[in-house]
């Protein structure tokens, strides 16, 4: 049941943001791209054993003061510091799969650095977004404290695109 919500979650999700894009010239072309765009959402989803959560639900449990930890995977100096989720702490993932930690594509954080960020409690709700839905550095961050052993893992697929295009409240650092 809950693998069923997950793929029409993502699915519809894509499916608004795919022909939103304008992929394609026609309406069964646009449909060939959102198809392609649900699915590898769907698989990097499964891939990485993470779930996913709406802008709209993000947005409830920020409001309700839910104990959770928000993370942006986007470039400290080119997105995070312009604008985030509120509460969001930064940690760079790169863009590509990342199969292996490497320094060099999480602008030189290491493993013990993003498990100090998660934290001790391995129960904990913990957040992920990127820029847009085709990012895949959400994909890495979920992934990873996945694997870490963290067990209420989440990818806002939307990322910061959707937050704003709800038109809700974003943070900088000055």
């Amino acid at each position: 049941m809950k693998k069923t919500i997950m793929v029409a979650l993502c699915t519809a999700l894509l499916c608004v943001t795919g022909t939103a894009f304008g992929f394609g010239n026609s309406k069964f072309e646009k449909e060939v791209a959102t198809e392609a765009s649900a699915v590898k959402l769907v698989r990097e989803v499964q891939r990485g054993g993470y779930n996913v959560i709406t802008t709209e639900e993000l947005k409830q449990a920020i409001d309700s003061g839910e104990d959770m930890l928000v993370i942006d995977t986007m470039p400290y100096e080119a997105s995070y510091k312009k604008n985030h989720i509120p509460g969001a702490k930064q940690f760079l993932f790169p863009i590509p799969d990342m199969n292996e930690w490497d320094t060099n594509e999480t602008g030189g954080k290491t493993v013990e650095e993003f498990k100090a960020l998660l934290g001790d409690d391995k129960d904990k709700k913990i957040i992920v977004y990127c820029g847009f839905v085709k990012c895949t550095r959400s994909h890495n961050g979920a992934a990873w404290a996945t694997e870490l052993g963290y067990t209420n893992v989440f990818r806002h697929p939307g990322g910061i695109f959707a937050w704003k295009g709800a038109d809700y409240k974003v943070s900088n650092v000055e």
